[in-house]
Order: structure tokens, then C-alpha cells, then sequence
């Protein structure tokens, strides 16, 4: 231990410290030696003694505050090597000429980082069978049990071999996608896919077509990363390609949701489809197909990717089990074409070396085991019924100032008022019924924005989104009368 010189006589005017030892900078539990410290901080920072002034003698403070005069001596070499005292050999321990700029115990933040809401139609909520959850744990368990080595050092960019070759068995199957278990890279989400591929494959300011409207945390990814998001917009079809052509024909990606787009709901169709995998092969371009919500079809089967039709020859495609199992998993996936391979596993290894290891062996048991598409059915069918219910209320309390198309796939709807309406009834009416999910307008990014909601329905007990949907149409009914009526006279 580094031996404190001790002052020979105390200062007459600092032969006590005002020393506070029980103050909110103390930490609870802490032990002598760190409570002295922290309350010498305390004085210091706060100027009741002065940069240059000489503290006490260690066996003085140990009298004046009853702690072992060892503790003392600790706390100055503390104080001594975080440069809030200095210490001459022969004179004794002063208060640093200048003393850090911080204080002395934790404070807190000015800006405070507010989680999202789970209320009623908050969107990217999710329901797991409870026979799915003893499962997932029954396979936590045995993966624990049976801990091995590939945990101790790092591993493939890309993730584990195993449940890339089950998630490549589970694309075949499911969405008519053929790849090798090597175009399979595991990610946090979809979103951090298309950051690290983004980054692997285009330049700065390079431009990304964008649906209009489209998911935002999408195209904020996109600009984050430096790139410039072209609006192209959307109608019954899909993306209008020409438009995109015209806007920006020389952009290097395309960011769409075809599957399901995001919010309309709409399924892009196959001339669209063909039209853009034409305009990508023309330009050299990459499509971006985030297969959003694709397990959740409620009618028929649902259209080939976009990634089958074009044999992962230009299309990156994009999943997650956020709300095919739950989001706390943090497990997506993208699959690429071959000659990206390369270029997007260096990309990610300088990133973040390689994703978590500890879940994708249970991940890959409840696909092999079936226990994956056994909650799907079961899920898909209670997702069904809120979905119906939510719809069905939604028109009968609006009196039909609501028009609410029963999406045939997904976990959300879009319901919306007549295209004449002022977009500040829908805020207003949302506002008033406390209610979560998005304002229709808030998805647009050039187009003319439409008034309404976008309104998630999975994840919620139905007798809650009933009432909620009762509140909202009311709350909608209210903010179109008060708009409506004409303005008082002076």
C-alpha cells in the first residue's frame, strides 16, 4: 500500500471537514473506507474546501468521523489517485489545484429514455402458447445441461451451422426458398440485417427506394447509415416500379414488404414482383424483402417470396422470430445471395465478431421438433379471432365514419376515415381515447398522407381490444363533430 504523508498540524480553520456521511451521494452497504470517500468528493466538488487547502491529518479525521484511521488512509489514496488531492511528503494532503470536473456520487440522466407502451394496439406485441413455452424451456434445459465448448470463444459471423440449416429447411418449406445453410447469417432483427448488409454492399449518400408509405424505423435505419431513402408510393399493387424508376433510377437497393406491405396491408402482385427483379437485374441493384408477418395468413396460401422467384440472385431476404416465438429472443435471419457472402460476413465480423450462441440450439430444436409450426397454428387461429373482433367493433361503434378492411394477413389492421377528413381528427381522436398503435399519416414520406390508425390486434386479450375499439370510435365520432361544426361568431 502507498504510504500517505500525514499533515504535522491541522489547518486552524479546516480542523474539522463539514463531512456529510449519510447523504443520497453515499452508496447504501458501502463500506467505511468508500462512504469517507465519497463524502470527501462531496466536500470538494461542492467548494466547502478550496483547491490548494490542506486536509486534515489522517489520525484527525479519524476522530472527528469515528472510522479506523486505515480507512482514512484509504480514502486519501483514493482521493490522491482521481486527482481530487495531492499529497507532499513532509507538508501533508492538500486539495488539488484543480480538481475533476464531475461529482461525486451518480446522478441522474437529463434525458430520460421512455421504453414503448404495451396498451391496446401497440404493435409488436405477441402471444406464445404455453405448451410452446415448456417446450422452449424443456430445450434450454437440455442445451444448458449439455454446455459445450462453442460457447468459450468465438464463432462464425454468420452464427451456428445448426439452426442456419434448420432455418433453411423451415424457408423451403414455408416460403418456397432454396438455400444452402451458408446464405443464412443470424441477426438481432431485422433491422440490424439490413444495417449490416447495407453497409456491406453501397456507398455513402448511395440512394433506397422506399415504400410511401412504409415502415419508418425502416427508412430512419436506412438514412442513419447515411443513405438516401427515396419515397416511391404504394397503391393496391404495390410499389409502382415505374415511379421508383422515374424518382431514382439509378438507386442501388430497394426496401420493400411485399408479403404483406407495411402498413396497407396490400400483397404486391406478380407483374409488380417481375417488374421489380427486372428493374434490380437492369440497374445492378439488391431488394431488400423484409417477409413481414408472412406466417400470419388467415386466407389462402400465400404468394412465393420474392427471394424464391428470383433464386436469391438479387434479393436479400429478411425474417425474424419476434413474433413467430417472442421479441425478447432477439433472434433474426437474413438470407443472401452467394456472391454477397463474403463481402456481408466481413461486414458483421467487424461489427459485432458474431451473434449470441446461447439460444440458437433451443431455437433449432423447437424447428426440428415441430414444436415451431404447432404454435403458429395455434397462435395464427387466436390472432384470427382479435383480429375479427377488433374489426367488426370498430365499424359498428364508428357508425360507418370508419372503414376498416379485414387484412387477410398479419398482426395489425388500418382503419380510416374518408380521404376529405383533416388529418388532426385522427390525432385528436387518438389522443382523446388514450390509445397506442400509429397515426395512418405518421408512415408517409412524401405521398398525401390518409387519415386513420394502424392498429395491432396480436399480443392483446380481446375483451381489452373491444373496449379500446369502442373508446377509439367514440373518441372518433366526438374530433369529426367538433371539426364539423362551424365556428362561433364574434
Amino acid at each position: 500500500m502507498q504510504k500517505i504523508p500525514t499533515n504535522l498540524a491541522p489547518s486552524p480553520a479546516k480542523s474539522e471537514l463539514p463531512l456529510d456521511l449519510t447523504g443520497p451521494h453515499i452508496t447504501a452497504g458501502a463500506s467505511a473506507a468508500q462512504r469517507l470517500y465519497q463524502a470527501l468528493c462531496e466536500t470538494i466538488v461542492s467548494g466547502l474546501v478550496k483547491p490548494g487547502e490542506p486536509l486534515p491529518p489522517s489520525r484527525t479525521l479519524a476522530k472527528q468521523t469515528g472510522f479506523r484511521r486505515n480507512a482514512v488512509v484509504i480514502a486519501y489514496e483514493r482521493l490522491i489517485a482521481d486527482g481530487f488531492a495531492e499529497a507532499t511528503v513532509g507538508s501533508g494532503t492538500f486539495v488539488a489545484a484543480r480538481i475533476p470536473a464531475r461529482a461525486a456520487g451518480p446522478t441522474k440522466p437529463k434525458a430520460a429514455v421512455e421504453a414503448p407502451r404495451q396498451g391496446a394496439f401497440s404493435l409488436g406485441c405477441t402471444h406464445i402458447d404455453e405448451r410452446a413455452v415448456q417446450r422452449f424451456r424443456a430445450f434450454v434445459g437440455r442445451r444448458m445441461r449439455a454446455f459445450g465448448a462453442e460457447h468459450l470463444h468465438y464463432g462464425d459471423p454468420r452464427g451456428s451451422r445448426e439452426l442456419r440449416a434448420a432455418i433453411a429447411d423451415h424457408l423451403l418449406s414455408a416460403r418456397g426458398l432454396r438455400c444452402d445453410p451458408d446464405q443464412i447469417m443470424l441477426t438481432s432483427g431485422t433491422l440490424h440485417a439490413l444495417r449490416i448488409v447495407l453497409g456491406a454492399i453501397l456507398k455513402p449518400n448511395d440512394q433506397v427506394w422506399c415504400e410511401d408509405p412504409g415502415y419508418p424505423a425502416a427508412g430512419r435505419t436506412i438514412a442513419h447509415c447515411g443513405y438516401r431513402t427515396v419515397s416511391v408510393p404504394v397503391d393496391e399493387h404495390g410499389m409502382r416500379i415505374a415511379k421508383g424508376r422515374t424518382a431514382a433510377p439509378s438507386a442501388r437497393a430497394a426496401y420493400v414488404t411485399p408479403s404483406h406491405q407495411f402498413p396497407l396491408g396490400v400483397q404486391m402482385s406478380m407483374p409488380r414482383r417481375l417488374e421489380l427483379l427486372d428493374w434490380a437485374k437492369t440497374a445492378g441493384a439488391f431488394v431488400f424483402e423484409d417477409d413481414y408477418d408472412s406466417e400470419f395468413r388467415y386466407d389462402g396460401a400465400p404468394l412465393m417470396s420474392l427471394a424464391g422467384i428470383d433464386r436469391l440472385q438479387r434479393v436479400i431476404y429478411m425474417g425474424t422470430f419476434a413474433k413467430t416465438l417472442f421479441p425478447g429472443l432477439r433472434i433474426g435471419y437474413c438470407a443472401l445471395p452467394e456472391r454477397l457472402i463474403i463481402d456481408v460476413t466481413a461486414a458483421r465480423a467487424a461489427l459485432d465478431r458474431f451473434p449470441g450462441t446461447l439460444m440458437e440450439g433451443a431455437v433449432a430444436d423447437m424447428l426440428h421438433s415441430g414444436a415451431f409450426a404447432a404454435n403458429l397454428k395455434r397462435v395464427r387461429k387466436l390472432y384470427r379471432e382479435a383480429r375479427d373482433a377488433l374489426a367488426t367493433t370498430l365499424e359498428a361503434a364508428s357508425d360507418g365514419i370508419l372503414s376498416v378492411p379485414v387484412p387477410s394477413q398479419g398482426l395489425h389492421l388500418v382503419a380510416r376515415f374518408d380521404a376529405s377528413i383533416d388529418l388532426a381528427v385522427a390525432a385528436q381522436a387518438k389522443q382523446a381515447a388514450g390509445a397506442e398503435g400509429w397515426l395512418l399519416a405518421d408512415t408517409y414520406m412524401r405521398a398525401r398522407p390518409l387519415p386513420g390508425f394502424v392498429l395491432g390486434f396480436s399480443g392483446h386479450a380481446i375483451p381489452q381490444l373491444v373496449a379500446s375499439a369502442e373508446l377509439l370510435a367514440r373518441a372518433s365520432r366526438a374530433a369529426l363533430r367538433a371539426k364539423s361544426k362551424p365556428a362561433r361568431r364574434a
